[in-house]
Order: C-alpha cells, then structure tokens, then sequence
C-alpha cells in the first residue's frame, strides 16, 4: 500500500503515576511490524527501550482528549502516548491501524488454524442415576467421557476471516453447553462417598473449566472489535477494550454455588443489629477530634497471621470464586469470604509500618542532606516488614468510608542515634515486646511522641489519608493511598497509588515518595506476599534522590522478596549509597566511603504503639467498628464473622444510596481534599508556620 511507509517522530509516553509522561522518539517499522521506541532521535542506532508487536494489537483513540491514544498489543502490552495536536494522532493512528491490519491479515494467510481437540462431557443425570454410582476403579477422567475428537479426515477448516465470526460464536456456545453438562455432574454428586461433589480434583476442574471459558469470551469480544475496526477503518473514539463483570454476583456465592443464608433479621445478634443502626456519619459530629495521647495504653493485640486451617477447610470455597473470577478484572467491589481477611483493618496495617518510630525520628538527625536522604532510605526499608502479621497472605478489611484509627508511639530520647549510620538498634526478640516498659517513670520531657491518624476519605474509589508526626523533632509526614486490585490467575495484585511527602521543618526539606505494588502468590495452596515495582523518593531541595526495586521471584530459579537501589546527587549524578538484600530478612547498605553496614530486619526492636481502650474509642474507630468481626475470627465462628462483616458493608451500601438519592456530600473529619490528593486538615507544617508568624507580630 502507498501508506506502509515508516513513520517516525516524537510523541509523549505515560510510563507511571510517579514519572508521568516523558517524550520519546518513536519508530514504526511497517515491514517488520513493529512499534519502537528510543530516548531520542540521536539513541536511534541503538537497542530499542522498547518494542511492540503490531499484529493482533488494537488502535484506540482515546476520549480524555483529541491528543491521546493507545496501543494494546496481542500480548496484553499497552502503550499510552499523546501526540502535541489531534492532526498528528490522527496521522499515527491511521498508520498504525493499517500497519496492524496488513501484519494480522498475513499471520492468517501463513497459519491456518491446528487441527481442533474438544472434550467430550457426557451428562450423567442425575445423582441416583445408575450412571453416577461409580466403581472404586473409575477416574475422573473417565467417569466424564473426557476424548479427543479429530475432525474428519481431508476436510479442511477454512482460514478464519472476519466473516466467520459467527460460526466461532457457534463453537463457543457448543462449548459452554459441555461445560455447564460438566458442571451439573459435578454438583450432582452425592456429599460423601468415594467420589463427592467436593472432591478437590474435581473442584479444581469446575474453577478452571469456568475461568477458561470466561477467558475465551473476553478474546472473542476483542476479536468483534477487531471485526469493527476493520469494517469502519477505526474504533470509535472513547472505546476501550476492557474485562467483562463476573456474570454470578460473588457476594451470594460463599459455599461452593450456594447462597450464604443469614438468620431473619429478629434472629440476629444484638451486636449486628447495633451495627446496621449506627446513625449516617455525616449525622454525628465530624469536628475533627484531639485525641490524648496520656489515654491509649500499650498495645497487648499479637494476631500473627500463621494460622491454614481456616484456609484448608474452606478451599472449596477458594476455588468457587475463582472461577467467578476473570483475568485483569478489577476486584474492588468484589466480596471476598471472611476466612481470608486477617484480624485489623487496612488503616491498622499502614500504623504498623511505623512500628520503628526510633529510625523515624533519626532522620532528621543526620548533619547533612545526603545524611538525612540515606536515613529516610533507611527508615523506608525496614517499615514493610513489620507491616506484614505473619507469614500468610490475608487481606485486611475494608474500611468503611469514614473509619478512622488513632494510635501513637513513645521512644526514649535517649534511644535515638545521632551518630551517621548508628540508627539501627538490636535488642534480642525477648525485648522486643517489653521495650516501652523502659518509659515507666519518665516524665514527658524524656521521650518523643509520635502520633498517627488516618481515616478512609473515599469508597469509590478506595482511598485512605494517613499522617503522623512528631512534633518535638519538627517532622510530620503526610500520604494518601488508593488500593486497586487485580486477579492475575492464581495471584492477585494490588498496586497502590498515591504519593507521600516527609517534611523536615528544621532543615526545609520535603520528601516525596511512591509505595510497591503487592501480590498475593499461591493463592490455592500456601498464599504468600512478595512486594513489586519500582518506587522512587525525591527532595527537591537538596537535589538527592533514590531509586528502589523490590523484584518478584522470576518463574524458575532467583529468590525471594529480593530488593535493590540507589541513592545518587542529581546535579552530579554520583551514586553515595547502594542497597541490596530482602526486605524482610537482611539488608546491605554500601557507602560512597567504602563502609557496608548489615541490618538483620528480624532482630530490630519494634515499639509496640499505644491505643485507646475500645470503651473510649468513637463508633468509627477502626478497632471499635470491626470489633465483633475480629472475636469472631479469633473464636475459629467464620459464619459469626460473615454476618457481622455483611451488617457493616449492608448498612455503608444503604448510606451511600442515601446519600445519592439526597444529593449529600460525604463531609470528611480529618483530611481535606487538595488538588488529586488528600492532606490533613492540621498539618505541623501549618501550625509552626502559624506559630513562628505569630510570633513575629508580637515582635
């Protein structure tokens, strides 16, 4: 064609929440079928930073604005680039569009389909049905009539065109007819006996058979948009290929297909009652409350999170869901059973990762900006492990939109280094849970302060403010994060977005940074957690950042939980400190001077933090709100804590629906909505400002 000339030129690139859109000089190699990219033109002799097959990919302009559009290969790769004006997208999109159409068109030509393999699922009726009472010697393989049908012999199957689509939907729904025959004969089989309905072997075929079939719809609807894309020349601007809603309602889907029966409402607990009679939030006071540290106590809560039982027995209940489940699908508004969550919310578990305070407060003790830049890298290091109860993957609870989780922690002044590189304390494990017993008889000159906030600010989409500070040493820090999760197959991602800035108002300096990416692996046998991606931490004052990776264990060989970064002066770009090791075993920290220090995470001394009575805590207080949820964990009554769970999530869903039907704001207690974040509402940066004015009038 008179278009298949290469093309190249600049065009933005979207990389990632923190680095954003960066220029980048693209190529498009019409012959070979492919996309390029390089740093710029002068790199263009050089390996490509990356490249993306064309054949099979999708062209979609995008509706946020007429520079935008996407590449999304066959692969599942994306591309997300902006051209400088809609003339020039144009331009790349048809070019490309008719690149991917030649390139697609030729793979079809060259590959005629393989010869198709189906199984064959004989129905066997019912489970008093001569049929279904199988002898001893019987597999599952054979008890269903599982074969290979080879089409017959010398008859061809044309090569499919877009035409042909039709007949593919016929297939498709052949297939669905065998696999909803293989389903009904697995449920009906009888509860015991040699070979049950729940048989694990058996289980497992129902969930992938399912998910399989859910994948197949998912590539079928991508090749109709293909189909489109090639009768019209384009897609549609604004149209997005995305996974498709699980066609059951999870939420009704707890024991093996069978909806959960909760008690009549007369029947229920008077805690579950009192749960869904809490009166609307914005109805009780939403004055931000000041809350005494002289009233929270030590902490004596240790749930580790070892325990499989729960997990063991209720593996049915796993692989029902998974097969619910589609690859990519977005698992914010799914409802997952109780047995997996872990015994505190999400807001909890980001108190835990400050559960070094010392190594907090030392930063700013460091005689130098390069100092105080390692120590935070330092400090960020060794907060995920503590943050983790437990070596099981489980997932914290929801919070509930409005939640809110004090706590703070007392360190002795005398316990923070000042000394380079001496902020790493050692007390054997035994001392680990006494440490705060050393403050007894103190007075409030001896010890610092930190105290922490954080409150679920939004439900759609999930986003919690958390700040904490230490007002003695001039230091606060401020984040927001919004959870958004993904099943992956036999994992599942959450990737946390949102940023976090650390302000030192003795020194001037801010320090943003980014948070991991984190998965839960193995999610039907032992489930683990492994931390992901590239995150980076920047003070624009000083000009020092540093770059961290935690990298996931590869498919064969390479360990586990491996981390790696660097801490480098921009203006010089002069590495001054390298980091290697896990981040939740031991950790090497390399020097520019030659020096290497060793930090064995498992031996740190953790500060328990200190909490209010649950008597005193508000109705909304993350340990008062979940409450009955978590004795019913800790008494093994998974059905006990489903239904307080469902009470809590049932009376958020009428508030909001209230609210909507209202036209009512939700009124937020601590933080304030700035800008794509979210700040608290009395940030020490605002009230030493304040202060130190004040100050000068009175001068």
């Amino acid at each position: 064609s008179d278009h298949m000339e290469n093309i190249y030129g600049y065009l933005m690139k979207y990389t990632n929440l923190v680095t954003g859109w960066q220029y980048r000089f693209f190529v498009l190699n019409n012959d070979a079928g492919l996309l390029e990219y390089f740093v710029n033109e002068q790199s263009r002799h050089l390996k490509p930073r990356g490249t993306l097959q064309l054949a099979g990919a999708v062209i979609s302009p995008s509706d946020e604005d007429s520079h935008t559009f996407t590449v999304n290969a066959a692969s599942g790769e994306q591309y997300k680039l902006r051209a400088t004006d809609a003339k020039e997208r144009q331009h790349w999109v048809s070019r490309l569009q008719i690149c991917t159409q030649h390139h697609t068109e030729a793979i079809g030509k060259n590959n005629p389909p393989l010869k198709s393999r189906s199984f064959s699922l004989a129905s066997q009726g019912s489970a008093n049905s001569p049929g279904v009472q199988r002898r001893p010697s019987q597999n599952a393989v054979s008890f269903f009539g599982v074969g290979h049908h080879r089409l017959p012999t010398g008859k061809r199957v044309p090569i499919m065109q877009p035409d042909h689509l039709v007949d593919v939907r016929e297939m498709m729904s052949q297939a669905e007819g065998q696999q909803r025959d293989l389903i009904r004969s697995i449920e009906c089989l009888p509860v015991s006996g040699h070979l049950t309905s729940l048989d694990q072997d058996l289980l497992m075929l129902k969930a992938t058979s399912m998910a399989t079939m859910n994948c197949l719809n998912d590539c079928f609807h991508i090749l109709q948009l293909q189909h489109a894309s090639q009768q019209k020349g384009s897609l549609p601007a604004g149209t997005t290929i995305s996974w498709l809603e699980p066609k059951i309602s999870l939420a009704n889907h707890f024991k093996n297909g069978a909806a959960q029966n909760f008690p009549a409402e007369i029947n229920k607990p008077a805690s579950v009652r009192e749960e869904q009679s809490i009166a609307e939030p914005c109805q009780l006071t939403r004055e931000p409350e000041e809350i005494n540290p002289d009233e929270e106590l030590e902490d004596i809560c240790d749930d580790k999170e070892d325990d499989l039982g729960a997990v063991e027995e209720q593996r049915s209940v796993i692989l029902h869901l998974l097969s619910q489940l589609k690859l990519g699908m977005d698992l914010t508004r799914v409802v997952l059973p109780t047995f997996i969550l872990e015994k505190r919310s999400l807001l909890e578990m980001y108190a835990d990762f400050m559960s070094h305070p010392d190594l907090f407060i030392a930063i700013t003790n460091g005689t130098t900006p390069e100092e105080r830049m390692i120590r935070f890298v330092e400090y960020y290091l060794t907060s995920f492990h503590e943050g983790r109860k437990g070596a099981i993957a489980k997932k914290p609870y929801n919070p509930i939109i409005g939640e809110t989780f004090h706590c703070s922690w007392r360190m002795l002044k005398s316990d923070i280094a000042t000394d380079a590189g001496g902020n790493f304390s050692a007390h054997p494990p035994s001392e680990q849970v006494t440490l705060s017993k050393d403050l007894e008889g103190q007075t409030e000159l001896d010890y610092y302060t930190v105290k922490f906030v954080a409150e679920q600010v939004s439900h759609h989409p999930p986003v919690s403010g958390f700040y904490a500070e230490c007002v003695e040493r001039n230091m606060c820090v401020n984040a927001h994060v919004w959870t958004k999760s993904k099943f992956l197959g036999m994992s599942i991602g959450v990737t946390m977005v949102g940023e976090g800035l650390l302000s030192l108002l003795e020194h001037g300096e801010e320090y943003t940074f980014s948070l991991p990416c984190a998965y839960a692996r193995s999610i039907l046998t032992v489930p683990w957690v492994e931390l992901g991606g590239k995150v980076n931490i920047n003070c624009a004052k000083t000009g020092y950042s540093a770059s961290i990776n935690f990298h996931t264990k590869p498919f064969y060989g390479g360990k586990l939980h491996r981390v790696t970064g660097e801490v480098k002066q921009n203006t010089t770009n002069t590495v001054v400190c390298r980091v290697q090791g896990e981040w939740n075993s031991v950790l090497e920290f390399t020097y520019s001077n030659g020096e290497t220090k060793y930090v064995d995470l498992t031996k740190l001394s953790v500060t328990r933090k200190r909490v209010r009575p649950l008597e005193k805590q508000g109705p909304f207080e993350s340990r008062r709100l979940w409450q009955h949820v978590t004795e019913s964990l800790r008494d093994g009554d998974i059905d006990k804590a489903t239904e307080h769970k469902r009470a809590l999530e049932e009376r958020q869903r009428n508030e909001e629906r209230l609210r909507a039907e209202t036209e009512t704001p939700w009124c937020t207690k601590y933080f304030l909505k700035e800008g794509d974040g979210w700040v608290y509402h009395k940030p020490l940066w605002k009230t030493v400002s304040a202060a130190q004015t004040q100050q000068t009038d009175t001068n």
